[in-house]
């Protein structure tokens, strides 16, 4: 099975970030999502889709989908779940797993922004 490569990953992460009304694709070189200051999906440096996940879902995640925690910078996110190219073709089931990463950030305390306006 052919590998997707970062243009093709890219098409299809803006296509899942477009089945959620409130989802707004942020990012011009590292396309992410985040609500209320919390990231919950992104396009890794090293071209990996990557989805926050609550924790009751991360682990069964990882074994149906035989995949692993994002590591950057030799940092794993321990709350980030790589998403497989298998998983990239299925854009319904795909969709699941996104609506429930904004689910989980949804419920999180807003970040306070630093920014000065």
């Amino acid at each position: 099975m052919a590998v997707l490569n970062r243009d093709e990953k890219i098409a299809i992460y803006n296509k899942l970030v477009a089945t959620h009304a409130d989802a707004v694709r942020k990012g011009a070189t590292i396309p992410y999502t985040s609500l209320n200051g919390h990231m919950y999906s992104m396009l890794t440096k090293g071209d990996d889709v990557a989805l926050r996940l609550p924790e009751e879902a991360r682990q069964p995640f990882l074994d149906k989908h035989k995949t692993k925690l994002v590591e950057q910078y030799g940092v794993v996110q321990k709350e980030y779940v790589v998403v497989p190219d298998t998983l990239l073709k299925k854009p319904k089931e795909l969709q699941r797993y996104f609506d429930m990463s904004y689910k989980y950030v949804s419920g999180m305390k807003p970040k306070v922004s630093k920014k000065k306006g």
